[in-house]
């Protein structure tokens, strides 16, 4: 029997190297001769760096970035030499979980630090870059990465703009005459967890924005601001971003990497099973073994799971996802090829306890699911 652990991270107790190492063990107490083949997933948000390093071999470094709101933070990304391939999480710096609920300042918040990264991962050689746009604090379009490069926002006075995307409203210009020259040759992928557009209804500002503490009259000055934004830059790059999907990731990142990088903007899933060769190591499996955190409904917009099951059902290779938590609405992916939904954690366990006790409770329900398969 050969079965592919290829799971994400179960946010709050495990990452994803640990989920599958747990779904490992859980299968072995079944079937001690059992082939297990472990590939860690991500799908563009927290745990994107380290399940790429885990499977790739790439190599974990640690700059001084600043967080979303300009303090000092220490964040990590992979390099992996022979390639010239840097993979960056923004939320590593501009991230949502590096504050605290009362520290929210949409308004304000900048993506400098996620510039901080991308230049010391040009000073390391990377000549590609992936970067992962889930967990963000921000709503900057960018702005702040593009001025860690050394682009400058201009108002009317030629004044350079305060850091977030606020300041965005009065935008006028953007001299791009001191951009670090290597951003010219630098290929970029963007693994986006999100299919939302940058502006409207359905955009970052409206959709994400409550998320990062905007209040109603905010989400609507920030939807003008990145309207600003893009009447600006769209003209200057020759290109129109702000309908892309994926666009609105990361309030706006999304779209700035599409306007100055000409980066893709792809599923992060999907980018990262591509990165990984998952299709490759589904090659003769029996089974694959995937899961988060939750599982629901909006598993199927992108999420890991859904990811693996697109890559496993080309493959012809069966399905099964744990979670901690399966809601009702989860059952929708039984009708797209996925076999049995599993819960991990047992009736009554609070969650405290569920989230410590996470690679236990993986390794306990794999192994009820191994043991059901032998048999």
């Amino acid at each position: 029997m050969r079965i592919v652990c290829a799971p994400d991270s179960f946010k709050g107790s495990m990452s994803a190297l640990v989920a599958a190492q747990a779904m490992r063990d859980g299968v072995h107490r079944a079937v001690p001769a059992a082939e297990c083949v472990l590939v860690p997933m991500a799908d563009g948000g927290e745990g994107t760096v380290a399940a790429l390093a885990a499977v790739v071999g790439a190599e974990l470094f640690t700059v001084t970035a600043t967080d979303a709101l300009g303090r000092p933070v220490r964040a990590e990304y992979a390099y992996l030499e022979s390639s010239r391939l840097a993979v960056i999480e923004v939320a590593a710096a501009a991230g949502l979980a590096l504050l605290r609920r009362n520290e929210l300042d949409i308004a304000r918040a900048s993506t400098f630090g996620v510039g901080a990264m991308v230049l010391d991962a040009l000073d390391r050689g990377a000549r590609r870059l992936i970067v992962g746009l889930g967990g963000s604090a921000t709503n900057d379009a960018g702005s702040g990465l593009m001025t860690a490069l050394g682009a400058r926002f201009l108002d009317a006075d030629g004044v350079e703009l305060a850091p977030g995307g606020a300041a965005l409203a009065g935008l006028e210009r953007v001299d791009l005459s001191g951009l670090d020259p290597r951003v010219a040759t630098l290929q970029v992928q963007v693994a986006c967890d999100v299919e939302n557009a940058l502006l409207g209804l359905r955009g970052c500002s409206a959709v994400f924005g409550p998320q990062k503490g905007a209040t109603i009259s905010e989400v609507h000055a920030l939807d003008a601001a990145l309207t600003r934004w893009a009447d600006v830059v769209e003209p200057l790059v020759g290109r129109r971003v702000r309908d892309l999907p994926s666009s609105g990731a990361a309030g706006g990142l999304g779209a700035c990497l599409a306007a100055f990088f000409d980066a893709e903007l792809v599923g992060g899933a999907g980018l990262v099973a591509d990165t990984v060769g998952l299709a490759s190591q589904l090659s003769g499996a029996d089974w694959v073994f995937t899961g988060e955190g939750t599982v629901d409904a909006l598993t199927m917009s992108g999420k890991t799971p859904w990811g693996v099951l697109e890559v496993a059902r080309s493959a012809g290779v069966p399905v099964v996802i744990f979670a901690g938590r399966v809601a009702p609405d989860a059952s929708a992916l039984l009708a797209y090829g996925v076999t049995a939904l599993v819960p991990i954690t047992p009736d009554n366990q609070p969650l405290s306890a569920a989230l410590a006790a996470g690679p236990q409770n993986l390794a306990n329900a794999t192994e009820r699911v191994a043991r059901l398969l032998l048999t």
